[in-house]
C-alpha cells in the first residue's frame, strides 16, 4: 500500500473531492486498489448533513466493504421497515424482510455527521491522505483539456496536485459540475426543505415500529421523521417554495407542517428541538455528463433528487465505489478510458433515473403511492418487487414495477443512455433470479 513521506504530495494517482459517502466509499476502494490518493474535504469533520436514513442495499455495501460490523455497533437505530402516512391519517407499513430470501432485511439509521466521519477515518487507514479544510479552487487542465489535477488551498496556502484521475464527490460544491456546467434542474421537482433535530426522544411514545422511518404527506408537502440515535430523532417538511415564503419563519412552517401529521407529532412527544432550524433550497438537479478525460463524478456531484425515499446515500456509495472501479481500470488500461466512462455513466444514470421516477410517482399521486399503484395494477402488501424497490432494486428489469416506471416518458430526465439492467449490489443473486427466470418463462 501507498505511503506518504510528504504531508501534502504534489502528485498522485487519483484525487477524491468530498468525504461524503460518494468520496470516502470511492477512497475506500481505490487506496485498497493500492492506488495513491488525495482525499480532499473542505470543512472540518465531523460536519453536519442531512440524509440521514438508509437503504438495506446500503447495508449489504457496508457488509461487502467489511464494515457492516463496524457500523454496527456504532449504536445507530436499526431500521426494518418504512410507514408511509396519508393527509387523512390513513397509513401503511412496508418491511424489508419482503424482499425474500438473499437480501439484507434492515439497515441503519444515522447521523450523518458521525456517519460521514467513520466512513473518512476508514479510507484514512486503509491508506488514503485525508486533509480536512481543503478547498479546491481550480482544476488543473493540460494543453489537450484533460484535468490533471487540482489547486487547492489549506492552511491559507495555495497548493498544487498532478493526478491521473480527479474523482469529484464534492457534492453541490462540486468542482467540475461549476467548471463543465453539466447541472440542470428538475421542473417538476422544485422543492425545498426545513428540518432540525429533537433531542429526549423516547420510541414508547412512537404508534409505529420503533426505528422505522416515517413519511407523512398532507396537501402543502410532506413531512420525514428519522431516528438517528436512540434518543434523538430527524424532523423534516418538504414542500413547494412558494409555501415556506408564505410562513413566518421557517422554523413555524416546519412546526406547523409536524402538527399536520398526528402520527409523527406524537412520536415526538417531550422532545427538545435543536435552536436552529435548517433550509435546504435549489433542491433538484441531474447532470447529463458526468465524466470526461481525467475526471469523473459520483453521488450528489452529478445528481441530487428528492430525498422522500432516502435514496441518496445508497447511490452515493454505490457509484462511488463504481466511479472508483472505473478509475482504477482506466489506470491500468488509459486506452478504455472511453468505453469505462461510458459504463460508468450508464450505470449512474440507470440508478438515478429509476429513483427518480418513483419519486415522481409519489408526487404525482398527491402523497398516497400504495393507492396509486393499486390502481395501475401492482400489489403494495407484503409484495417482494415494492418492497425491493424501496430497499434499492433500481437496476433489474427483473422488477415489473421498475420497467413500469421507465416507460413512462413524463418523467424523462437524462438524455438518452444505455440501460444497465443487472444490480451491482447483488450481481451473484440477480443472475441466479434472471435464469431460474428464464427457466420458467
Amino acid at each position: 500500500m501507498h505511503t506518504y513521506n510528504d504531508t501534502f504530495p504534489d502528485v498522485v494517482d487519483a484525487v477524491v473531492i468530498g468525504s461524503g459517502p460518494a468520496g470516502s466509499t470511492a477512497a475506500i476502494h481505490l487506496a485498497e486498489a493500492g492506488r495513491s490518493v488525495l482525499f480532499l474535504e473542505r470543512r472540518t469533520l465531523p460536519r453536519f448533513h442531512i440524509g440521514e436514513s438508509q437503504l438495506t442495499y446500503s447495508a449489504e455495501l457496508l457488509r461487502q466493504m467489511g464494515l457492516y460490523d463496524e457500523v454496527a455497533a456504532q449504536g445507530y437505530p436499526v431500521k426494518t421497515g418504512a410507514e408511509f402516512i396519508t393527509a387523512s391519517g390513513e397509513f401503511r407499513r412496508t418491511d424489508f424482510s419482503d424482499q425474500g430470501a438473499g437480501r439484507q432485511a434492515s439497515t441503519f439509521q444515522v447521523e450523518r455527521g458521525h456517519f460521514d466521519g467513520f466512513l473518512a477515518r476508514k479510507a484514512r487507514d486503509r491508506g488514503a491522505h485525508l486533509i480536512e479544510n481543503a478547498l479546491v479552487r481550480d482544476l488543473l487542465l493540460d494543453d489537450d483539456g484533460r484535468v490533471n489535477g487540482v489547486r487547492y488551498e489549506v492552511d491559507g496556502q495555495s497548493r498544487t496536485v498532478r493526478a491521473g484521475w480527479v474523482l469529484d464527490a464534492g457534492g453541490r460544491a462540486s468542482k467540475t459540475a461549476q467548471h463543465f456546467r453539466t447541472r440542470q434542474e428538475i421542473s417538476w421537482l422544485r422543492n425545498v426543505a426545513v428540518y432540525r433535530h429533537y433531542r429526549g426522544l423516547d420510541e414508547r411514545n412512537n404508534p409505529a415500529c420503533t426505528g422505522d422511518i416515517q413519511i407523512g404527506g398532507h396537501e402543502d408537502g410532506w413531512v420525514w421523521a428519522i431516528p438517528i440515535w436512540p434518543d434523538t430523532i430527524s424532523i423534516g417538511a418538504v414542500m413547494p417554495s412558494s409555501v415556506l415564503r408564505a410562513g413566518n419563519s421557517p422554523t413555524e412552517v416546519l412546526e406547523q407542517h409536524l402538527e399536520r401529521v398526528p402520527r409523527i407529532r406524537q412520536r415526538v412527544t417531550a422532545t427538545i428541538p435543536d435552536p436552529r432550524t435548517q433550509v435546504e433550497t435549489d433542491y433538484c438537479y441531474y447532470s447529463d455528463v458526468l465524466s470526461g478525460p481525467g475526471w469523473i463524478m459520483a453521488g450528489d456531484a452529478g445528481s441530487f433528487i428528492d430525498p422522500i425515499f432516502s435514496g441518496g446515500a445508497f447511490l452515493a456509495m454505490v457509484t462511488g465505489r463504481e466511479a472508483a472501479r472505473t478509475v482504477d481500470a482506466a489506470l491500468d488500461e488509459p486506452y478504455r478510458q472511453e468505453e469505462l466512462r461510458q459504463a460508468y455513466s450508464d450505470l449512474y444514470k440507470t440508478g438515478y433515473d429509476s429513483y427518480t421516477r418513483l419519486i415522481s410517482a409519489y408526487y404525482e399521486s398527491e402523497y398516497k403511492l400504495g393507492k396509486y399503484l393499486q390502481e395501475q395494477g401492482f400489489a403494495v402488501e407484503g409484495d417482494r418487487w415494492f418492497a425491493q424497490m424501496l430497499s434499492g432494486d433500481f437496476w433489474s428489469d427483473l422488477n415489473p414495477l421498475t420497467e413500469w416506471l421507465r416507460a413512462q416518458r413524463r418523467w424523462d430526465t437524462f438524455s438518452s443512455f444505455e440501460i444497465v439492467r443487472e444490480c451491482p449490489v447483488y450481481p451473484e443473486l440477480d443472475a441466479a433470479e434472471r435464469a431460474a427466470w428464464s427457466a420458467t418463462a
